[in-house]
């Protein structure tokens, strides 16, 4: 019964995004009651990570990034985004990136239920590339959340090719530079658009005739 009910919000996330999934057509579409999905699961936020967890995205224990080099580090961060993009098909992938947006708290309930997923860059690693001199102090993650997510995501949606190659070019001539830059940058970096806060754009008001 589960598998079903997970296949069910897994079609639905793909055909509707994440707001056309709903208790009542999870429940119809996998045959079990809505008292048994709410048995399961207190909210709909709750059922899209179960679904994600027991996708092939998901890894078992804390699984945690320290290869000892920075350089290793983001290549290890990207190829994991990498993969969690491609265990789901593109529009899907592209539904949650939207719905995390909208959705802060669904951001980090993936992030930390599912990942690491390789969309943000974690703060031990920065520490630990400075303790070992790669990296100044006050370093700012914007450069790898706003850079490697999206670019990924680009590959992955035009179906181009992401192998090392890539990702050794990604690293080194983009990575690494940049995020040496923004220390001492003098004021806030804005927040990348895999940081889970981004600045939305404000309300448009129609242009007068």
């Amino acid at each position: 019964m589960e598998q079903r009910i997970l296949a069910a919000v897994e079609s639905l996330l793909s055909e509707c995004g994440y707001d056309g999934v709903t208790f009542e057509e999870v429940a119809r579409r996998s045959g079990a009651s809505k008292a048994s999905l709410y048995r399961r699961w207190k909210s709909k936020r709750d059922m899209v990570i179960a679904t994600l967890k027991a996708g092939p995205a998901r890894r078992d224990g804390a699984d945690p990034v320290d290869t000892g080099s920075l350089r290793g580090d983001l290549l290890m961060l990207c190829r994991r985004l990498d993969r969690t993009m491609r265990a789901a098909d593109s529009q899907t992938a592209m539904l949650l990136l939207q719905a995390g947006l909208e959705d802060p708290e669904l951001c980090e309930a993936i992030e930390t239920s599912v990942g690491p997923t390789g969309a943000r860059l974690p703060q031990e690693v920065i520490d630990a590339a400075v303790l070992r001199g790669e990296l100044p102090h006050g370093v700012d993650p914007f450069p790898f959340e706003e850079v490697v997510g999206a670019a990924l995501l680009i590959r992955r949606v035009n179906g181009l090719l992401v192998d090392d190659e890539y990702l050794d070019a990604l690293v080194d001539t983009v990575l690494v530079p940049s995020l040496r830059t923004t220390s001492g940058h003098g004021r806030p970096l804005p927040a990348g658009i895999f940081s889970g806060r981004p600045t939305p754009l404000p309300p448009q008001h129609p242009l007068p005739e």
